[in-house]
């Protein structure tokens, strides 16, 4: 006997006319699923209908000469931006271009916004379908999105009712018994696409109807619809693209004092020191040297030198030995960290002038080059997402980390840099205004 080969069929819906606000959905597609010459609905159905006409129905049409604002409107997070071509994720939760905002199948002075809640659409339209033609099928409502790393444009589903939308076969072995680990097939999104084959883009098809993979088709609606398809922001390693992800990460780039206990990625670290290194210097130099203490045995050595260098300081200064207890508990910071990082400037290639003058002006460009590449560091570290602290304190006692770490003597220490993963999300701290720091001439 042979086997059943697998297959399904998809047929657009002729005879969909255009949708107006206010137009009952379910009646306008129970009518067109069921004219002359079609197979109507039956159980199993997967019914995939193109977000427009929703929106038409819903009154999501908005009197706007300028699209631009409207876009502006529907969204809640800039992605990317290249030229007048915006990717962000909007209101519903989706990261597309526009936001999903659309002047094309709509009247001139007038743009199209996504359902409010495409789930919910879904959901009314399999609930209505049921009761006008007693029928269980599945809903995907699909927009048209394009792709990382992908030429071209395809529908996916952006609403869902009664249909599973993800297929996770982790757990399960390929044809050969090896274990999938991380095989999810987004089968919304598949449906989706399969539709739009018979649709098209302008082709005044706005549904299509797919029969033959009923194992698709769930009883129940699941609680979040296409909305598991959204992947979430901290599983997400494109979030940003490339200028919004510098901007993001000067910005995450804060002081962290407390840090977890557990190890840091040697690699990571590294990363960081590359990103660090490729900050302007003069000369054409290379000014920086990173030493990168990840024992506990040299963190110890380093920090107890350090930490009596002060206190012999601090009791030279006239401090009572009960200031002193307490200025030492603050400068704990370091202590603290899984990782100490203590960036070094050195002065090869510098030139020599026959005045003070000149000679001060050649070190400063080589300390404003050490900055510039630890600021570097701490924003690249920020990138792997690790918290990091900048502390002076190796600068006031520089003999003793020379000697503690065994480095050249002309190595100056430019303060150390506290590394781990931070305990708690940092402080909010006060907006600063850019415009008080410009001056213009």
């Amino acid at each position: 006997m042979t086997a059943e080969v697998p297959a399904y069929r998809v047929w657009a819906l002729p005879g969909i006319a255009e949708v107006r606000p206010g137009d009952d959905l379910v009646k306008v597609i129970a009518a067109a699923a069921t004219g002359e010459g079609l197979p109507g609905l039956a159980d199993g159905d997967v019914l995939l209908v193109t977000s427009k006409i929703v929106s038409k129905a819903e009154g999501r049409v908005l009197q706007a000469a300028d699209r631009e604002a409207a876009v502006d409107q529907e969204t809640v997070r800039v992605v990317a931006r290249r030229g007048a071509l915006r990717i962000v994720q909007n209101r519903q939760g989706l990261v597309m271009a526009a936001a999903g905002v659309d002047a094309s199948n709509t009247p001139a002075g007038t743009v199209l916004l996504l359902p409010e809640d495409p789930d919910a659409s879904a959901r009314a339209l399999r609930a209505g379908l049921r009761e006008v033609l007693g029928v269980e099928v599945g809903v995907i409502i699909s927009d048209t999105f394009g792709r990382p790393w992908r030429s071209g444009l395809t529908d996916v589903a952006i609403g869902a009712a009664g249909v599973r939308v993800l297929d996770d076969l982790r757990g399960g072995v390929d044809a050969y018994g090896n274990p999938l680990s991380a095989t999810v097939v987004a089968t919304a999104d598949e449906l989706a696409a399969a539709g739009d084959l018979v649709k098209g883009k302008a082709g005044g098809l706005p549904v299509a109807v797919l029969r033959g993979l009923p194992r698709l088709v769930e009883e129940a609606d699941a609680a979040d619809g296409a909305h598991a398809l959204v992947r979430d922001a901290e599983e997400d390693m494109f979030r940003l693209g490339t200028s919004e992800a510098v901007r993001e990460a000067v910005t995450l780039r804060r002081t962290i004092r407390e840090f977890r206990d557990e190890p840091v990625d040697g690699g990571a670290v590294r990363r960081a020191v590359a990103a660090a290194v490729t900050a302007p210097a003069p000369h054409h130099t290379a000014p920086w040297r990173f030493v990168l203490l990840e024992s506990a045995d040299s963190r110890l050595r380093l920090l107890d030198a350090m930490r009596d260098a002060w206190i012999a300081d601090l009791r030279a200064d006239g401090f009572s030995e009960e200031s002193i207890a307490k200025r030492v508990r603050r400068g704990d910071v370091l202590r603290k960290a899984p990782c100490l990082v203590v960036p070094c400037m050195v002065t090869d290639g510098s030139h020599t002038y026959p005045d003070a003058r000149r000679n001060a002006a050649e070190r400063e460009m080589f300390v404003v080059a050490n900055g510039a590449g630890i600021q570097n560091f701490l924003v690249a570290l920020a990138g792997e997402q690790l918290g990091s602290a900048w502390v002076s304190s190796t600068m006031f006692c520089r003999d003793v980390v020379r000697e503690v770490l065994e480095l050249p003597a002309h190595w100056d220490p430019m303060g150390a840099v506290a590394v781990g993963r931070p305990a708690a999300p940092p402080r909010e701290r006060p907006a600063r205004d850019s415009a008080d720091y410009v001056v213009v001439r």
